[in-house]
């Protein structure tokens, strides 16, 4: 008898009969004999619309009744998934994430999991009951209730995972499993048997939307084995599990990510000290910075580029125009049409040129690189947004394409 958890995204629950399909799985699932706990996000477009009507009373909302808000769409969710299963015969119980020892941070809107205290899941497991957890959120240390994030349900399964030493988790999603592309965007994108945790990593951090990254950091770090595969085909999905030796493939998947904006200080004085003041003021607001970029100091002077979302963008720009003149920079200058497309693979560590094969699909696709940023396991350039989609296609068809060996 194993533990298995498996999660179900809103796609996978998004109506009464897709409801139905996820009851089944589980409780075929448990019939075999397993101890089973289920995750369930929103319904569908759930979460935008309960946003949407959060809107209409009051744009400004505080983000703790933001919260309290948004976790009903979760429990709508788990209390019909509980409906389901117990129509079919099966003994289940539905809990609140606070139900199932959540305990998170107090940002509301981004809280990240402290602990988790699994006694009432446990004791729902020796009762031998189905356990559907509502995903993406918790309680904090003032009682109350909070969200984890965009993808929080995916964390939420892999925390449960950890906290119950469960032998797998299963993240049920409307693809398949991992591509080596956008399967709906690239006709010959190919689904991957098995992919490391750090190539997982990369690819979700990148703008791969299988997995959210927070969720593949935990199971990394507590050995947890996923696989992602499709609620609606039932067929083996993609296992992420830690790196072998064994036959790694070259690349194992070209990403996008087009919600990415380019910042540059022009001008800025060629003394020491001055790149760490400029990031550390970016930093103190909480803004992730990607790519950078700095130019060899030419008169006094250097040009900083830098990549930051592009929901950043506007705030970035306010905490350094003021800043500009003070230093004695000439000017910020930014663009919002941009996108970074980027490769991924355990095999570049030990495979020469590959950096000049993804240029050269993008100089033969008649495609610009602005920027460019390495690291063992990944390429990222940064594009004209409005190449995108030819990008990839150009270079998953170099790496991946009729003839290509990849190996």
């Amino acid at each position: 008898m194993s533990l298995i958890v498996q999660k179900f995204g809103g796609s996978s629950v998004a109506n009464a009969e897709r409801v139905f399909n996820v009851a089944d799985i589980v409780t075929k699932t448990y019939a075999k004999g397993n101890d089973v706990i289920v995750v369930v996000s929103a319904q569908g477009d759930t979460t935008d619309d309960l946003i949407a009507k959060a809107h209409e009373i009051n744009p400004n909302a505080s983000r703790r009744e933001m919260d309290m808000l948004l976790t009903t769409g979760e429990q709508i969710s788990a209390s019909l998934m509980a409906m389901a299963i117990e129509k079919l015969g099966y003994p289940v119980v539905s809990l609140l994430g606070w139900q199932a020892g959540f305990h998170t941070s107090t940002a509301y809107g981004s809280a990240r999991i402290k602990r988790i205290t699994p006694d009432r899941i446990k004791k729902e497991l020796d009762k031998k009951n189905i356990i559907v957890v509502t995903g993406f959120q918790g309680i904090n240390h003032y009682d109350d209730m909070t969200t984890l994030g965009r993808g929080g349900s995916d964390t939420s399964a892999v925390a449960i995972a950890a906290a119950m030493n469960a032998d797998l988790c299963q993240i049920y999603t409307d693809v398949e499993g991992v591509f080596t592309a956008d399967p709906r965007k690239i006709k010959n994108a190919k689904k991957l048997d098995v992919i490391s945790y750090d190539e997982m990593l990369e690819l979700a951090s990148l703008g791969a939307q299988v997995l959210n990254n927070r969720s593949v950091e935990m199971a990394k770090r507590y050995g947890i084995e996923l696989e992602v595969l499709s609620s609606m085909t039932k067929k083996p999905g993609t296992i992420v599990k830690e790196a072998t030796k064994v036959e790694k493939m070259l690349i194992s998947g070209v990403a996008k990510d087009e919600d990415v904006a380019r910042v540059s200080i022009i001008g800025v004085p060629d003394r020491p000290g001055l790149a760490f003041k400029i990031f550390s003021k970016i930093g103190a607001k909480n803004i992730n910075i990607d790519i950078i970029l700095q130019s060899v100091g030419r008169n006094g002077t250097k040009d900083i580029t830098f990549t930051v979302h592009r929901a950043d963008l506007k705030e970035t720009i306010a905490i350094l125009d003021p800043y500009v003149e003070l230093i004695g920079a000439t000017s910020v200058v930014y663009d919002e049409d941009v996108a970074k497309v980027s490769i991924v693979g355990a095999g570049m560590e030990t495979h020469s040129g590959t950096a000049a094969s993804m240029f050269e699909a993008l100089y033969a696709a008649d495609i610009n690189i602005h920027m460019i940023s390495t690291s063992e396991i990944k390429i990222s350039v940064l594009i004209d947004r409005a190449d995108t989609d030819k990008a990839v296609a150009a270079i998953h068809n170099r790496f991946f394409g009729e003839g290509r060996d990849n190996d």
